[in-house]
């Protein structure tokens, strides 16, 4: 049995996150990580709680909702 491998590039965004965050640190940050398949992206955030999480599009959307709803 043959195993495909195949190598692509990641699309990535990257941001420092004192200019958005009171509670930042030097060096702590925010990276987006878009899925090869583009359906959804991982999220990395280094700072005093290192955190990495995934969303589709559609949780992206779904999130973006409920804070409109919150900032009312």
């Amino acid at each position: 049995m043959e195993n495909k491998i195949s190598k692509y590039k990641r699309k990535t965004v990257y941001t420092d996150l004192k200019p958005f965050c009171t509670f930042a640190k030097d060096n702590d940050f925010m990276e987006a990580i878009e899925w090869k398949n583009g359906e959804g992206f991982d999220v990395e955030i280094s700072s005093t709680l290192n955190e990495r999480f995934s969303l589709t599009y559609g949780e992206f959307k779904a999130l973006q909702e409920l804070i409109k709803v919150l900032d009312k």
